[in-house]
Order: structure tokens, then C-alpha cells, then sequence
């Protein structure tokens, strides 16, 4: 890169050996990234800290293969009235064929049990604990089909049947992103192709961010598979965020580059010179942007949640890959293609008037000149946006967060016509020693909401106890009595006995989210005031600014609740949404902020004064802020191709709030503070004249 960099050295052997070198590079990171989906962990109880009484339960139960593993509840309904005989058919015929199989990972299954109004029958067949989410998967499809074999073999009509239990809902979850990679990564070339002909209206210059990016595509697979096989928890989500991320932050910094690379051209004879003085110019602030992004995404180590954790270091080496693509691979391309690849609008030496955008012009102009008039309605849209905050609730879980009905979900609603709802998925009490059994089952016995408890199974100086709930495994009234049953069993038979199961599950994952989020804000915070401090040798600049994207990530996610609660009719939000819109909103968000103040400076400092550096600094980087956001908008959007509630709110969130960054706060309101506090925007340096007061 630093040849690159230089007017001397910029030629097209040396472009070669870079892209040389990128493409090799390519070529050991694709076999790993091809290897990638075998390793994601989509199992809920992976993302909880291994400190978590529902980890602890699991991690007994793997220990211990006679407690019967992950039950898969097979449920048969009767759509007509009772039909208990019939049912009890069916489910033998069932059994029979589970028998027949012989499926590995698989127990003995349960007799069928039949509900006294006759109208649901389930048989609960054991998976292994361990077993991996693509065995977990087959099997689950082996027996759902075996259950519809038994209801066409009966020759009875109105009967349904599903897959549930813990099973059915891991492998949902396996399921759902089956093939969805290949979807997500077409749907977000596509737009990006899309917007890149837009933006430049050539019929070849699209192609050369478009190949840098996809360059860094592959690379940051690789790496995400290197995290995968060394200890981090990566799924469906992981990938399906670290794709847009890479999509976004990459094409972002190529059309900076290549808007500077179009205003060197005219100025240079010579398009090598050109590129190079363009690298020169934009890469501090391009390193300096993608710093902060990365040091951003690495506080998600802070997180509890594994998944959250692992999610940020590869986040961090996707837009490191896509820093080094886009500041190598693509000036390489430029330097190999010349001058032509801008066809038909070719920037030529002393065509600078082309070059000018009259609309951002006349924008800059207002905005600095009426700055109160424009300033204020934007700030006040911001503060009435934010109040939809008071909206905000909670409520997405393992049942509830597919957009469309699974399997699991439909079991439990058959079942819930003849059993307790909480048969489906049974909370599993530990208790050591055994010596305190007596005292955990009095306890047991008398939590509301327990309808039924199991006869304990006594292994390795410890008891377990299977207990039915009266509520669905994911309702808040299953949180609460699995919260009172943790606390009064701690009290009754010691720290070491604990609550597990798909409710128990949800509980520690959304206190854990709760935990996470506490810590990471304000350390994301923390990491955006210092570079921004360093970057703009400033107090007051970095403070606005970080103020601004507060503003904007608060009117995101006031707007985000009411839309989504109102208009997708989500029950809520997932416990994870805030930290992944917050850290992916303020860290993106730090790009544009980064790329507009760092030009304001350098503008401030050649013309003399802040606001007219910020007028200049907001008519070069208009049209590129605004490029850049849709682009990032457009591929976080592209998150809801992913079936999952809380994915699709992710995107929603980051795209509206990258919009609203885009159009209003950095457009208006950043520029209208900036002019409003004149040199002081800078202090205590003064770039724009006058004595340093550093």
C-alpha cells in the first residue's frame, strides 16, 4: 500500500503484484469460508455463559446420557372432537416406525400418552444432548416425516401432527438458516450492483468496488471460520451480520475513495499520480474511521452472551478486510484499468466545474446561512422520534421469534389443547446433593404454576426432577415461576441446585442480554469519544458529534418500536436488538461522522474559518455521505431475507437509523451546530487561525 501511495512507484506491476497477492490470499480464505457452515452453532444454550444454571443443567445432562438427552415431543391432534382410540393407533404405528429406524442418536421412545378429553396423544422421543445441529436437523425431519406416515397409514381424516420439545425448536432455529447464506449474499450483491450503477451511471466503473468488496468477502469468511474452530460460538445470525457488514462498511469506503480519486483526476495528467495522491489524502481518514469501527465492535467481548461476544471480533476482521481491500485491491484496479473505467463521464484535467454539485452547494449554503431555521425542526423531529422509547418491551423468545409458524410453535399449540402447556418442554431441576431432595421437591411442589412432577432419577450423587408447567415454555408466566423456583431451591438445597430447560434458557439468555448491554453502551461510547478526540485534537467537535449519534440511535429506536409493534405486529423486542443496533448504528454510524469532520478540518484549515470549511466539507462529502448511507441502509435491510424476528429487527433499526443519520443529522444538524459554535467547534485547537490553545 505504501507504493501504492507514492506518485513514483504508482504503476501497473506493482498493481499487479498487489492484486496478485490479494487474490492468493482469496484463494486460501475460500475453502475455509466453504467450511464455514458446518461449524455454526444455532443450539440457544451455546450463547449462554458457561456460568448460567441452564448451561450448568445442560452441561450435566451431556455428562450423563441416561437422563434421556433433548426430548423431541411428537404431538397428534384431533381437528374433529375426541378420537382417543385413533390416536393411540397412530402413535403406535409411530413408535414402530422410530423402531424400524434405528436412528443413532436416538433413545427408546415414551409410550403415547393420550389427554383425558381424548383429542391429543404425544410420544416423546430422546435425542443425545450433544448431538450436532446438523444430525439434530436430519433426525427431527426423520421424525416429523415418520409421524405424517403414521397418520396417512391410519386412513383417519382431521388429524395433525408436529414436532416440538427442545428438539424441535433447535432445530428450527438449524432450519431456518439452511441455505439462507447464498440468498443473503445474492440479495446483497444485488443491491449493492444496484446503487453502484446509480451512483455512477458507468457500465464498468461499478464493477471495481464491487470485486474489492467481494475480495473482502471471502477473506472475512475465512477468518470467521478460524474464530469458529478456536473457541467462539458463530451462527446463522454471525454470518448473516458479518455479510452486510462487510457489504456496507466496504462499498463505503471505496465510493469515498473513488469520489477523491474523480476530483485528483482533474487536477493530474498522469490517472497513477491520481490514485495515489487520492490514497494519500483519504486513507488516514478512512484508517482513522475503520479504527474506530473495529475498536467498537471488539467492546462486544465484554458481552456474557457468547454469540454477542464472538460477533464482534468478527465484525472487527470484516471491516479490517475490508479496509486493507479497499485501500490495496482497489487502487490496484484503478491504477490496471486508467482513466477510461469512469466512461462515459471520464474526469479529465481542468474539468474541475464538472466536478462541482450545484444542489449540495446551494445545501451547504443554506444550512450554514439559516442554520437556527434548519437546525432546530430537525433537532425537535429527533427528540419527538425518541419518545417512542416509552413503547418499548421485550418479549421475543425461542417460541415466539420465527416470522413464520415452526414446527415447535405448532406443537405446543396442539398439545396445549389436551396437556398443561408446559408438558411440551419440561423445566429440569437439579439438585445436589441428593441428600437435599426432600427439601427441593417441597420446594417444587409448591411454586405456583407446577401441575406435575416427575419421580426423581437419582445419578453421580445427584437427583433430577422433570416439572410441568401450566404455562407455554415461553410465556412471561413460565419466566416468573422458573425465577421463583431458582430462588426458593437456592434457599432450600444450596447455590449448587439449579433450574434448566428452554424456559430456564430464555431467562438467563434475556438477564444476560440485560447485563451485556450495561457494560457494552458506555464502553462503545468511551471507545467513539477518544478516537474522535485524537482524530479532530479537539473537546468540544468530539463531544457534538458523539451527542448527535446518541440523538440518532434513541429517534431509531423510538421509531423501530412503534413500527414494530404496530405495523409488523412483533410481540416485542428481542433482548439482544439494542446492543447490535446500538454498537452497529454508533460504530457505522462514527464513518460519516469521521469523513465529514475530518474534511471540515482540513477545509477549516485552508479556507480559514469553520463555517466556511463546513460548508465546504458538506458540499465534497454530501453526495458520498448519502451514497454510502443508502448502501448501508439498503444491505442492513437486507437482514429480513433471514426468518428470524429478532434479525429483522436488527435490520430495520440500523437501516432507518442509518437514513436518518444520513439525511437529516449529518446533512443538517451536525453542519448547523458546527456553524452555530464557529471556532469553538474546534477548541481548544484553532485550525481554522488565531493562537493554538493546545
Amino acid at each position: 500500500m505504501t507504493a501504492l501511495q507514492s506518485g513514483r512507484y504508482l504503476n501497473r506491476l506493482a498493481a499487479w503484484a498487489v492484486l496478485i497477492v490479494g487474490l492468493g490470499l482469496l484463494g486460501v480464505c475460500g475453502p475455509l469460508a466453504g467450511k464455514l457452515a458446518g461449524h455454526e452453532d444455532n443450539s440457544p444454550t451455546t450463547f449462554l455463559p458457561t456460568g448460567a444454571p441452564a448451561t450448568r443443567v445442560l452441561a450435566f445432562e451431556e455428562a450423563h446420557p441416561v437422563l434421556g438427552g433433548a426430548p423431541a415431543v411428537v404431538v397428534f391432534a384431533s381437528r374433529g372432537g375426541p378420537l382417543a382410540a385413533g390416536l393411540a393407533v397412530v402413535a403406535a404405528r409411530f413408535e414402530e416406525s422410530v423402531h424400524a429406524a434405528r436412528l443413532p442418536q436416538a433413545s427408546e421412545p415414551s409410550p403415547p400418552q393420550i389427554s383425558r378429553n381424548g383429542r391429543v396423544a404425544f410420544v416423546v422421543v430422546p435425542l443425545a444432548a450433544d448431538i450436532s445441529s446438523g444430525t439434530l436437523s436430519h433426525d427431527v425431519s426423520m421424525l416429523a416425516r415418520m409421524a405424517e406416515a403414521a397418520v396417512r397409514s391410519s386412513g383417519l381424516r382431521g388429524i395433525s401432527d408436529a414436532v416440538g420439545g427442545p428438539a424441535g425448536s433447535a432445530a428450527d432455529v438449524s432450519q431456518a438458516f439452511a441455505g439462507v447464506d447464498g440468498r443473503l449474499l445474492g440479495i446483497t450483491v444485488s443491491i449493492v450492483v444496484l446503487l453502484l450503477l446509480f451512483t455512477y451511471r458507468s457500465p464498468l466503473l461499478w464493477l471495481l468496488p464491487l470485486l474489492s468488496v467481494l475480495v473482502a468477502a471471502g477473506w472475512s469468511e475465512g477468518a470467521a471460520y478460524l474464530l469458529a474452530t478456536n473457541g467462539f460460538v458463530v451462527n446463522g445470525m454471525t454470518v448473516g451480520i458479518l455479510t452486510v457488514v462487510v457489504f456496507g462498511a466496504g462499498t463505503d469506503y471505496a465510493l469515498l475513495i473513488m469520489a477523491r480519486v474523480r476530483e485528483e483526476m482533474v487536477h493530474c495528467e498522469d490517472h497513477r499520480m491520481a490514485v495515489g495522491r487520492a490514497l494519500t489524502r483519504t486513507a488516514p481518514t478512512i484508517l482513522a474511521s475503520g479504527g474506530s469501527v473495529i475498536l467498537a465492535l471488539m467492546c462486544l467481548l465484554l458481552a456474557r452472551l457468547r454469540d454477542v461476544a464472538a460477533l464482534g471480533p468478527a465484525c472487527a476482521a470484516g471491516v479490517a478486510c475490508a479496509l486493507v481491500a479497499q485501500l490495496a485491491i482497489l487502487p490496484a484496479l484503478l491504477v490496471i484499468c486508467g482513466r477510461g473505467v469512469f466512461w462515459p463521464r471520464i474526469p479529465r484535467p481542468g474539468a474541475a466545474s464538472g466536478l462541482a454539485n450545484p444542489r449540495w452547494a446551494r445545501l451547504a449554503e443554506l444550512v450554514i446561512s439559516r442554520k437556527a431555521m434548519l437546525g432546530v425542526p430537525v433537532g425537535v423531529v429527533l427528540v419527538i422520534s425518541c419518545l417512542g422509547v416509552l413503547a418499548y418491551r421485550g418479549g421475543v423468545n425461542q417460541q415466539n421469534g420465527f416470522r413464520a409458524r415452526v414446527g415447535a410453535v405448532i406443537a405446543q399449540d396442539l398439545l396445549s389443547e389436551g396437556f398443561p402447556a408446559g408438558s411440551s418442554a419440561p423445566v429440569t431441576v437439579l439438585v445436589r446433593p441428593q441428600s437435599r431432595l426432600g427439601k427441593a421437591e417441597a420446594v417444587v411442589r409448591s411454586t405456583p404454576g407446577v401441575v406435575a412432577v416427575s419421580p426423581p432419577i437419582r445419578v453421580d450423587g445427584s437427583a433430577v426432577l422433570d416439572v410441568s408447567l401450566a404455562y407455554s415454555p415461553s410465556s412471561p408466566s413460565a419466566e416468573r415461576s422458573v425465577a421463583l423456583l431458582q430462588e426458593h431451591l437456592t434457599k432450600a438445597a444450596g447455590p449448587q441446585s439449579l433450574v434448566g430447560g428452554e424456559t430456564a434458557t430464555d431467562l438467563d439468555l434475556h438477564q444476560a442480554a440485560v447485563a451485556d448491554t450495561e457494560r457494552i453502551l458506555p464502553a462503545v461510547l468511551a471507545v467513539v469519544l477518544l478516537v474522535l478526540g485524537v482524530l479532530l485534537r479537539a473537546l468540544v467537535a468530539p463531544l457534538v458529534l458523539t451527542a448527535s449519534v446518541l440523538a440518532t440511535y434513541g429517534a431509531a429506536l423510538g421509531v423501530s418500536t412503534l413500527v414494530i409493534l404496530h405495523i409488523f405486529g412483533f410481540p416485542g423486542f428481542d433482548p439482544t436488538v439494542p446492543i447490535f443496533g446500538f454498537v452497529f448504528l454508533v460504530a457505522l454510524g462514527v464513518d460519516y461522522t469521521v469523513f465529514l469532520a475530518s474534511r471540515a478540518r482540513e477545509e477549516t484549515v485552508r479556507l480559514g474559518g469553520t463555517r466556511a470549511g463546513m460548508a465546504r466539507s458538506l458540499e465534497a462529502t454530501g453526495p458520498v455521505i448519502t451514497a454510502a448511507g443508502l448502501v448501508l441502509a439498503a444491505t442492513f435491510a437486507a437482514l429480513a431475507v433471514l426468518p428470524l424476528v429478532a434479525l429483522t429487527e436488527v435490520g430495520f433499526l440500523v437501516a432507518f437509523g442509518v437514513l436518518l443519520d444520513t439525511f437529516l443529522v449529518r446533512s443538517i444538524l451536525v453542519p448547523a451546530l458546527a456553524a452555530s459554535l464557529g471556532e469553538s467547534f474546534w477548541w481548544p485547537s484553532r485550525p481554522g487561525g488565531g493562537p493554538s490553545l493546545e
